[in-house]
């Protein structure tokens, strides 16, 4: 499965070929190609950088451990389901735990590639809030998993497994070709399910197809596959989808910002008509 996902390395070299891949089409006057490659650039280095964050951190990674431990009590503590128990309820089903591997491994990243192409494609005009929104959420983050906290997976004793690398469809193995892949202590946030939930708002928000709505199964099932493969808690996606919602609400500062500047200068202009006209009449006179 390790090839399913890259590493920040492979992204990191993607996101720059893209870039020089933009820098060329712009020279030789392709404006909307050298756009789209940019903007693919962007998104590839935002995943590279998700993907780097996982090996550095501000505290210890001695007591990732202890925090997972401890935000899975407090989860008990306040009522909120067992999500071992979840992840038991599939465990006898085979073919729906490789499927939940598979989702986790590959879904999140090309759910949202595909929503920024087709808004890119299909509806500029809204493209700068669906990317915004996107760096914001993504930026944020990876600030909190620099506060390295362990996925249930680790947590043997609590009840999980680890039903990835079990069957052998584990993105967080060894090495690949000699590049280590991502680092497996920075569970909270989850980025899963802040893009899933972001991509699915986008879908509803810009289309108005009838179908737009079949795309909230997208954060339903990627919920409930990052709970029962044990790669995060719901408090990974509560915290996540609180970053979103805090996004969505410094975009909608800044617009109403923008529009409350435009609608002064909208007025200075209206002001100085009048007297520009005077002068130009007396102008007219003389």
């Amino acid at each position: 499965m390790q090839n399913l996902t890259l590493t920040w390395q492979s992204a990191g070299g993607t996101a720059v070929a893209l870039y020089g891949g933009a820098y060329v089409a712009a020279r030789v006057r392709k404006p909307s190609l050298s756009a789209l490659l940019r903007e693919a650039g962007t998104l590839l280095a935002l995943f590279a950088l998700w993907q780097l964050v996982g090996h550095l951190s501000v505290m210890s990674a001695d007591h990732a451990l202890d925090r997972a431990s401890w935000i899975h009590q407090a989860e008990l503590v306040v009522g909120l389901p067992d999500e071992a128990s979840w992840q038991a309820a599939i465990t006898p089903y085979p073919v729906l735990v490789r499927l939940s591997n598979y989702y986790y491994a590959v879904m999140h990243f090309a759910v949202m590639l595909a929503v920024l192409l087709w808004v890119f494609l299909r509806h500029r005009e809204r493209y700068a809030w669906v990317r915004n929104t996107v760096v914001i959420t993504t930026a944020i983050c990876l600030l909190v998993q620099f506060i390295p906290v362990a996925p249930p997976r680790m947590l043997p004793q609590n009840g999980f497994v680890d039903v990835a690398a079990e069957y052998g469809q584990s993105v967080y193995g060894g090495a690949v070709g000699g590049v280590v892949v991502a680092d497996q202590l920075s569970a909270m946030p989850s980025v899963h399910v802040a893009w899933c939930v972001l991509a699915a708002v986008a879908v509803i928000r810009v289309s108005s197809s009838p179908f737009r709505w079949v795309m909230v199964l997208h954060p339903v099932l990627t919920v409930a596959v990052v709970v029962v493969t044990a790669n995060h808690f719901w408090a990974d996606g509560i915290v996540a989808v609180s970053i979103l919602l805090f996004a969505y609400a410094v975009l909608a500062v800044v617009a109403w910002w923008r529009g409350r500047i435009s609608s002064v200068d909208t007025v200075e202009v209206e002001k100085a008509r009048p007297r520009q006209d005077a002068k130009d009449q007396s102008k007219q006179v003389t």
